[in-house]
């Protein structure tokens, strides 16, 4: 089970729930819901390779989800509790501890890695009324996640998120800041220009390697990807061209 790898979730898997709203903005969390994590473990473990069950401890509903391992012909749980719900208490709990569970699996944790996505009131319907006394601030606005990315360390590198009539209210690109970086620095003196896009010195150095090895040219990989320049070579990218050089043959075997 160990070489199981759980995928990463996909946008139109995410969900955006508000966190705080006040006259100048709002913001936004990143969620998935229990419907997502079935659907995930079913494709990666299959219907018959999981299940889940439900117990009280100490008050509070817990949940265990358990996979099985055929390495070991045994079932495998991880266990987490649920948070209480305001409206129907029991599914609320049990709906939280099973999403929890299925956090401790790995499912949605690159969620953990989201930016804090602010909404500034220009860009969002935000009304205000006046409730006991206080002033309380609402939108009917809705949110939804249109593009995302992560980089090799499963942690959330490209965002852009829309409201309901597809306009962009939030985008983050950390591989354009990283890249823009490297040019600076690279400018400035502090280190060489490679031309490489995203990529780590390290990936750079294993990179060239290979091509020197096979005899394939830097054009060849950068046609295959339907890139234009060498800086446009991401993480994905490099893994895929790398998994398909070790493949290949030394040029001195060819």
């Amino acid at each position: 089970m160990s070489d199981i790898k759980i995928r990463l979730l996909r946008a139109d898997e995410i969900e955006c729930r508000i966190s705080m709203i006040n006259e100048k903005g709002l913001s936004l969390l990143l969620f998935k819901d229990a419907r997502v994590d079935q659907k995930i473990l079913d494709e990666t473990f299959t219907p018959f390779g999981w299940k889940r069950s439900h117990q009280m401890i100490d008050g509070n509903l817990y949940c265990t989800v358990e996979i099985w391992d055929h390495e070991k012909g045994q079932w495998v749980g991880k266990q987490d509790v649920g948070t209480m719900s305001y409206s129907e208490k029991e599914k609320g709990q049990a709906s939280d501890s099973f999403k929890r569970a299925c956090f401790n699996w790995g499912l949605g944790r690159e969620l953990y890695t989201a930016p804090f996505i602010w909404i500034p009131a220009e860009v969002a319907n935000i009304q205000k009324k006046e409730k006991d006394r206080e002033q309380k601030y609402y939108t009917s606005d809705r949110f939804r996640v249109q593009a995302i990315s992560y980089d090799e360390e499963r942690a959330i590198d490209f965002l852009v998120v829309v409201n309901a009539k597809g306009q962009a209210v939030y985008s983050m690109d950390k591989r354009k800041d990283a890249m823009l970086a490297k040019k600076k620095a690279a400018a400035a003196g502090n280190m060489p220009g490679n031309g490489l896009g995203y990529l780590s010195q390290e990936q750079q150095d294993t990179l060239k390697r290979e091509l020197e090895r096979t005899g394939v040219t830097l054009d060849t990989v950068l046609a295959r990807y339907h890139l234009q320049s060498p800086e446009q070579i991401d993480g994905e990218t490099y893994r895929k061209a790398m998994k398909s050089l070790k493949n290949s043959k030394s040029r001195e075997a060819a």
